[in-house]
Formats: C-alpha cells, structure tokens, sequence
C-alpha cells in the first residue's frame, strides 16, 4: 500500500529527506508561528469585491520552455510582486517551480488559477465583484523578504483596490510558505484570506487564518484539471469559508478526490527511489537553477 495514501503527504519531512540525499547540508528552517491574526467579515459576502492572489508567472517567450510539461525553469521566476487586470484571462505558466510533475499536467489554467470560476461567482451575485487586479506573489525562501517586502507591496495594492477577501493559490511547497505569509499580513490589515492549497503541513505550520486543503498534486490548488465541477465547487468552499469561519487556523478540507494515479503521495520526491545516476542529475539541475535565480534576483535589484 502507498505511503500516506489515506493522510496529507508530509511535504516538509519529504522536502527535507530530498535536500539531504542530494547532498545539501542544514534542513531548511520553515516558518512557525503559535498565534494567528484573525480578520472577521465586516459585510455580507454578497456586498463584498474578491481577488486572487497568485504565485504563477506571466508567459514571457524569451525565458524558455514555460509549456504544460515543462522541467523546473528558474528563468520563468519573478521576483517582485505584480499586477494584471482580470477584464480578461492572462497567460499564466507554473514551470517556474516545483510541482509535481510526474502525476500532473498543467495544461489548464483553472486548477491553479480559479479566474474563470471567480467572474461566474460574481455574474451569479454569489460575490458584488472580482476585483480590477490580480496579484502575482513571488516564491521566495527568504522569509524576511517575503514579510518585509513582497507582503507589504501586496497589502498596500489590495488596499488600493478595496478588496475584501483574497483568495491565495499557492503551488510548489515554499509557495505554500509564501501566500501563507501574506494571509496573515492581509488579515492584520483587515482583509480576509483564504489560502487554497495542497500543502497542508506547511500551511499549517506558518499558522493562517483560513484554508481549504485539496489533497491533491501540487499544481492543482483550485482544483482537478478539465473537472469544471471540482473548480466550481472548490471555489464556492473558498468563499463559504471567508464566509463562515469564527476563529484562526479555520481548515476545510476539499470533498474532491484526485482522478490520477493514486500512488502520487509515495512518488513525490522520495529520496528512496532515486538511484545515484539520478541524484547526480536532479542536483545538478538544482545547482543550475539556483545560479540563475541568483543571477536573476542580483539584476532585478541593479538600479
């Protein structure tokens, strides 16, 4: 039988186990926090203009194979916090970070970026509006940058736009950090979150104030790919959620099961499966993708 087929896969041990057997030195350090800042709803959710907030990137054709089975590309990843219209849907990609790539495929853009069922959301009056923008969260592993500058950059916006609840749709697992980190800056300046996602034991660990969890690949954080119905319903758990939730650390989890392998969780960056030939590789590529990441985040601070 898989491991925790029945359980959320415990991404932090994994990740963990993983960077070990390549060969990396100290455990990376995940945020914690005991308390958790609660921002309850002011109005009906009816009355209220929801926004999105992402850790996908636009489409650049310049920066490589960005496609639905493209390999981890470290030239696709932002650095700064950004902003498009939503008057019309965006080309977003997702191979700018790590998400499972082995069970999943992102060829659609409503399982990692509920636009579509947000507008519909708002033409049934479920919600007054989507907000005029969406926002664009890098991935970031420095947390003090996340907090200091990115969440500070992404408050300041929402505020601009009057949004009321945001709606955070994370991917890889330090993504899950990351949006994580801005619920509880919006909530401390009294917008309502809600996370979306699929790393349970991360989100849990940084402590916010909502969550719906789908357990399913990463990837796949606003629901199954070509399944309109887990989209549209996930979503609505989303807003029921904003709605409802009394008290911090609120976690709602997904009626949906995953439709693919059901193997993925004992997959997942399993350092036991990999052979030597492997691990040379996978490290090689991280190397290489580090390089650049620095390289990129040295210019994006260049005046």
């Amino acid at each position: 039988m898989p491991e925790h087929k029945n359980d959320a896969l415990p991404y932090m041990q994994r990740t963990r186990d993983y960077y070990l057997k390549l060969g990396y030195g100290a455990p990376y350090k995940w945020a914690h926090y005991d308390t958790v800042p609660f921002a309850p709803m002011r109005k009906p959710l009816a009355d209220c203009r929801v926004a999105i907030v992402t850790t996908a990137a636009p489409y650049r054709a310049d920066k490589g194979d960005q496609g639905p089975d493209a390999p981890l590309n470290a030239d696709a990843k932002f650095f700064s916090v950004y902003y498009e219209s939503t008057a019309s849907t965006p080309d977003l990609r997702i191979s700018h970070i790590a998400i499972d790539r082995d069970h999943t495929y992102a060829d659609d853009l409503g399982a990692y970026f509920p636009l579509e069922a947000l507008h519909a959301a708002a033409k049934e009056k479920r919600i007054k509006e989507v907000g005029p923008h969406f926002y664009g969260l890098p991935t970031n592993r420095s947390k003090r940058t996340t907090i200091d500058t990115d969440c500070v950059v992404l408050t300041n916006q929402c505020n601009t736009d009057g949004v009321d609840i945001a709606l955070l749709v994370p991917n890889c697992p330090v993504c899950h950090q990351s949006v994580s980190l801005a619920a509880r800056a919006l909530e401390e300046a009294g917008i309502v979150s809600v996370v979306m996602g699929c790393a349970k034991d991360i989100v849990e660990n940084v402590g916010v104030p909502r969550f719906v969890f789908n357990d399913f690949p990463l990837g796949n954080s606003a629901g199954i790919p070509h399944n309109k119905r887990s989209q549209t319903d996930i979503l609505h758990l989303a807003l029921t959620t904003a709605e409802t939730a009394t008290k911090a650390r609120t976690t709602v989890l997904s009626p949906f099961q995953w439709e693919g392998k059901s193997n993925w969780k004992d997959d997942y960056s399993n350092a036991d499966k990999l052979t030597e030939a492997e691990i040379i590789k996978r490290k090689k590529a991280f190397d290489e993708g580090k390089a650049i990441a620095k390289r990129k985040r040295q210019n994006s601070k260049t005046p």
